[in-house]
């Protein structure tokens, strides 16, 4: 089975899904290869046709199935030195090199390598595979998926999806918001401030905002969060606007993020700053210039995953790996956007995130068999 997984890999690689691109030869690929084994396959195209989501079903068609998820696309390659050929697969000392050999074609792979025998094995509770675009820029194929599963009716109970974590059980990460805030005001001349509304200082008002928060959230966090930190972050990237020492600045914008730690602290937050900027901000440059205006723009809101006292996932995963607990990682995944379906869900895949979105990325072949004997069991207990 690790031949037909390295193979599989290996045509994985070779296209070329980074972000920006279509996936849809991958995604046909991966279709074509399910339905030879007995699956069932939908695929499920974005607006503009340009990507899909696959979402695969072997056994029968009832609620409660175990779906192993991953994401077709890639982080570029462009301005990192490679030693070969990021979209060929090279094979040495033990390792797989190539873009996207741990996040996350292996677990791919490995899951659609294990097709024909879940074909012969699965029985009563159902199997799915859900592979998706855009995660990397927003996990914008992950929420489109769990949308077309809910017009379809369709209810899986777990979801184990395979980013990279040396095999590890892992049961909780923070979210991740993005925003860009935008502030149109009024220009004029920098002696007669109070005929514009300066966009840039109301932007610095809202800075201030966002800082109390900062320092409000510390109180928020759950006695007991294993997260470090074990509140929720707020971070201001950017600020741009204005064009010069003596002009009004007629338009700014804020770049920021906030990482929950649950869920009703992102609710907390953008609660606030709506009824800040209607109360406070607004009333004020719009009795200047009453087209002023402050819009937010989303850039991603991704759920994060909460651990949870029950979580179906993590004992499957603890049964079929020998594991003992479940860890916590910085990093986001898709994992949250299930959690918040209904599923109980858990991240578990070979490799290391240490090799992800670096040149010579790799996954070894010790970690893609454990994934196999992972999988395997899987595909013993749903035939049990």
């Amino acid at each position: 089975m690790l031949s037909d997984t390295v193979a599989l890999l290996r045509d994985l690689i070779a296209f070329p899904t980074v972000s920006e691109v279509s996936n849809l030869d991958m995604i046909a690929y991966l279709a074509h290869v399910l339905e030879s084994h007995g699956a069932r396959v939908d695929i499920f195209h974005d607006e503009i046709g340009h990507k899909a989501n696959l979402f695969a079903t072997i056994g029968p068609e009832v609620d409660g199935g175990i779906v192993l998820s991953g994401h077709s696309d890639v982080v570029p390659v462009a301005e990192q030195d490679w030693a070969s050929d990021p979209f060929e697969l090279i094979e040495h000392d033990g390792h797989l090199y190539g873009r996207g050999t741990c996040d996350m074609k292996g677990f791919i792979a490995a899951a659609t390598a294990m097709a024909p025998i879940f074909a012969e094995q699965v029985r009563d509770r159902p199997l799915h595979f859900a592979f998706t675009y855009d995660e990397e820029v927003g996990c914008f194929g992950a929420q489109a998926l769990v949308d077309s599963l809910k017009a379809k009716g369709i209810r899986p109970g777990v979801a184990i999806i395979g980013e990279p974590t040396s095999m590890r059980i892992i049961e909780g990460h923070k979210g991740c918001y993005e925003y860009t805030t935008h502030f149109s005001g009024l220009a004029g001349h920098g002696s007669a401030p109070d005929r514009g509304v300066n966009a840039v200082e109301y932007a610095a008002r809202y800075i201030n905002r966002l800082l109390a928060l900062k320092d409000a959230l510390r109180d928020r966090a759950p006695s007991d969060s294993r997260f470090d930190p074990p509140w929720t972050t707020i971070n201001t990237g950017s600020v741009k606007g204005g064009v010069a020492h003596n002009v009004i600045a007629s338009n700014a914008s804020i770049e920021w993020e906030m990482r929950p730690v649950q869920a009703s602290d992102a609710s907390f937050v953008k609660d606030d700053l709506r009824q800040y900027c209607r109360d406070v901000l607004l009333p004020a440059m719009q009795s200047i210039c009453p087209d002023a205006n402050i819009v937010t723009e989303v850039i991603g809101e991704v759920d994060g995953l909460e651990p949870a006292e029950m979580n179906e996932a993590k004992a499957i995963l603890m049964e079929l790996t020998g594991a003992n607990g479940a860890e916590l990682v910085p990093f986001g995944t898709e994992a949250g956007i299930f959690q918040q379906y209904g599923m109980s869900a858990v991240v578990c895949g070979p490799g290391s995130i240490d090799q992800a979105h670096k040149p010579d990325e790799y996954v070894s072949l010790d970690q893609l068999q454990q994934c196999l004997d992972m999988l395997g069991r899987l595909g013993s207990k749903l035939a049990a």
